[in-house]
């Protein structure tokens, strides 16, 4: 296959960017349909042995996991099984002033509600622990609210806790089968999972994934961090995948392939985020379950050892998608999200 144009010059910048960045190793997917497809292994995927990125790796993604979440939801709008305006208290009764709260203020990060991975005691757990999603909402309910429902925007993973609970209930069926079922299977995502609870295992092949020390406040080499558990994440973040599934998604997700017209319409109603305020995107908005990165729409996703950006942008019908493995860089950004904007400024702008 011909390397388009924009290939010689994007690799240069990408690969001065990872090692401004201390990036171990990445996958880049660009498509743009007046220019060509573009796709290129960078760096290692293990910082022992040198081995190269394998473009067929195997990524933890974070919480693009959330636009699969926010897709079945609204699959059961489309089925008249619930509605967007409904209260989360019909259906949880357990969630503090969730007569108040409504199912849409939930899925578009609007609740108010505490973000369970922000309280100390969590963030201080050891990283093998199997967590129960009742536990992580128990955390995030001992503490106040940031705000009355609707009143603000807020990202947090509590949300998509709930989310997914409502998901186990309504269709009543495990998440991890409700994805198959609803999502991987009907689109062809034949290498994308929804982990066991209790398992921290990738399948092969998949990079190791690192956090740099510095970002932890030590010193030394990257610690490997790939098989911390992601349990802690579920229907917010736990989800693993590939680029070749990824390719796939970021289209069916923006066109709105699994839902009717009318439910991808509120689906892309965008609330503006206060100066990109969960990530270093400059026009940020967030709609139900998807974000707004200044034309290109999608989701990005942040996990031990992993960062990663997915972007569909309708006008040009091109994909973008980068998957590194490290968690963060020295500064606090996101690599995948730093590699996704030299790519946007550079092809889209």
């Amino acid at each position: 296959m011909e390397v388009p144009a924009f290939a010689a010059k994007l690799q240069p910048l990408l690969e001065a960017k990872m090692q401004q960045l201390h990036v171990p190793g990445a996958i880049i997917y660009v498509d743009d349909p007046g220019q060509g497809s573009w796709t290129s292994t960078l760096g290692t995927s293990d910082l022992v042995t040198k081995a190269p990125m394998n473009v067929n790796s195997y990524m933890r993604i974070g919480s693009i996991t959330k636009t699969f979440t926010a897709t079945i939801i609204l699959q059961l709008v489309d089925e008249g099984k619930l509605r967007l305006e409904d209260p989360v208290a019909k259906y949880l009764p357990q969630v503090p002033n969730g007569a108040n709260i409504t199912i849409r203020e939930l899925l578009n990060m609007t609740s108010g509600l505490f973000n369970y991975s922000n309280d100390q005691g969590f963030q201080q757990a050891d990283p093998s622990r199997v967590w129960d999603p009742k536990e992580l909402v128990a955390i995030a309910f001992r503490h106040r609210p940031y705000f009355a429902p609707g009143q603000g925007l807020h990202y947090t993973n509590t949300n998509y806790i709930l989310l997914g609970m409502l998901i186990e209930q309504i269709p009543g069926m495990p998440v991890e089968k409700a994805f198959q079922q609803r999502i991987f299977t009907p689109l062809g995502m034949e290498s994308s999972s929804f982990p066991p609870l209790a398992s921290s295992a990738i399948p092969d092949p998949h990079p190791h994934g690192y956090v740099l020390a510095e970002t932890l406040g030590r010193a030394g080499a990257p610690l490997d961090v790939t098989d911390f558990n992601a349990s802690w994440a579920w229907t917010a973040g736990s989800v693993i995948s590939t680029l070749h599934d990824l390719k796939i998604w970021a289209r069916a997700l923006a066109t709105g392939q699994l839902l009717s017209a009318a439910t991808q319409k509120e689906r892309l109603n965008w609330v503006p985020m206060a100066g990109g305020s969960w990530i270093g995107h400059d026009t940020v908005a967030y709609g139900l379950g998807m974000a707004d990165f200044g034309g290109v729409i999608g989701h990005n996703g942040q996990i031990a050892g992993f960062q990663s950006f997915m972007g569909y942008q309708p006008q040009k019908g091109a994909t973008i998608v980068v998957l590194t493995n490290l968690y963060a860089a020295l500064d606090g950004s996101s690599p995948a999200d730093d590699l996704e904007k030299v790519i946007q400024k550079e092809l889209l702008a």
